[in-house]
């Protein structure tokens, strides 16, 4: 089953710039109106990918030495924090033998009060006042040493606390700037990744279609019942309503339906843990997803609909993360027209570990949506009172502040990796900086 051009579309839409997608605002805000960048980002040219690749592989080569030099800074910063002779350590050292000659001078100075004690109980009852008096002054004298011997204790070991303390936060912060690199040097992988494949897919999809299918905006597939938290060891029901809202008659519709996961790192894909079925009115018995894609539609009239019943199931060993599923559809004709939605719809939800309660849930939306645009053919789907919302699934135009990673899946398995891989940048990045 070939993977087709909408879909390739959509993903590469998704990797444009991946250079400048390191960069942006949590938000990932575009200050153009979003139609016009829905329209600039929808049709990327094999040029523009090509020159997306390119920055990516500069990139990640200069991710990559920036990573060793971090290396080489951080290796020499905890050689020195483990000599004697850095300034921090050499503080530390002196504050740590100083609160040891307070401790000394205390319990030196303790001891003197219990002898003074001792020899105050131990005057005999004939003992004159001036042996009283001595014994007495004595006494106290002892213990005003001891309370300035344990005042003085005490300011000695905070300041060999402080002095250790400094010395701890120079090595987490060496240990922060190497993380910071390995987390950069991540980040323009996924870049790399995503810009690699979608180059190769649009590559393909050029050699295996060899003309242009056009976005059909009244061609929608769309979710329902998908919650927005799954548990794993569970099986969970939802469906997809596949409609021509167009006035053109659609010789075969093939519906997408894809799902992916990662683990919390964003980085572990976990969707080998996930089974996805599918059946229809026509063909009740249920069977699994292949290669991404159902072709059990068929044909579609203007107006018409068809609804396939969907159940996907996670093994109980599937790590908790985060999941989405992207759904779209397309068509071809005997004419030899063809066109599809104009993006795959994205569904995100979050995976809980086996034996979770899943707590408070809603059905999940797509994103971005966006009604079906005004001044259409007037068709309403037949048994509907109003026309049904279609989405638009640009996945470059997505993007959110939210803390919840957000993934992407759009057919093959390296583009299904490299979109991964891109959500993931974004929402973690989103995440840290909000």
């Amino acid at each position: 089953m070939k993977i087709r051009r909408a879909l390739a579309t959509a993903v590469a839409a998704a990797v444009t710039a991946p250079a400048v997608l390191l960069s942006v605002t949590p938000a990932f805000a575009d200050t153009k109106p979003a139609a016009q960048t829905q329209e600039k980002q929808s049709k990327p040219t094999i040029k523009d990918l090509e020159k997306a690749a390119a920055e990516a592989q500069k990139a990640y080569e200069e991710a990559v030495k920036a990573r060793d030099e971090a290396q080489i800074t951080v290796r020499k910063a905890f050689e020195e924090l483990s000599k004697d002779s850095h300034p921090l350590v050499a503080a530390a050292n002196a504050a740590k033998q100083a609160a040891k000659d307070a401790g000394t001078a205390k319990d030196t100075a303790d001891q003197a009060v219990i002898d003074a004690k001792a020899a105050v109980d131990a005057l005999p009852e004939d003992a004159t006042e001036e042996q009283k008096t001595a014994a007495a002054t004595a006494l106290s004298e002892a213990e005003a040493t001891a309370a300035t011997a344990a005042t003085a204790k005490t300011a000695a070991d905070t300041k060999a606390a402080e002095t250790d303390d400094a010395v701890q936060d120079a090595r987490v912060a060496a240990a922060r700037a190497a993380s910071v690199a390995d987390r950069a040097l991540d980040d323009a992988l996924a870049a790399k990744i995503a810009a690699d494949a979608a180059l190769a897919q649009a590559k393909k999809e050029a050699e295996e279609e060899g003309e242009d299918c056009e976005p059909e905006n009244d061609l929608t597939a769309e979710v329902t019942g998908l919650p927005t938290k799954l548990v794993a060891g569970t099986t969970t029901a939802f469906s997809v309503r596949v409609t021509n809202g167009s006035d053109r008659h659609m010789d075969e519709v093939i519906t997408y339906a894809g799902v992916h996961a990662t683990d919390k790192s964003g980085l572990k894909d976990t969707g080998k843990f996930f089974r996805l079925q599918w059946s229809s009115e026509s063909s009740p018995k249920w069977k699994n997803v292949k290669d991404d894609y159902i072709d059990a539609v068929g044909a579609l009239k203007p107006g018409a609909r068809t609804d396939l019943k969907m159940r996907l199931t996670l093994d109980k060993a599937t790590p908790a993360g985060n999941g989405v599923a992207f759904i779209a559809a397309d068509f071809y004709n005997e004419d030899g027209s063809c066109g599809g939605t104009p993006g795959a719809d994205m569904y995100e939800f979050d995976v809980k570990a086996a034996g979770s309660k899943p707590g408070k849930t809603e059905d999940a939306k797509p994103k971005p949506a966006k009604t079906t645009k005004p001044g259409g053919n007037g068709h309403t789907p037949q048994g509907s009172a109003s026309a049904t919302p279609a989405t638009n699934g640009n996945l470059a135009a997505t993007g959110s502040s939210s803390a919840t990673t957000s993934i992407a899946l759009a057919g093959g398995a390296a583009v299904v990796l490299g979109a991964a891989a891109v959500f993931v940048v974004r929402r973690r990045k989103a995440g840290s900086d909000a």
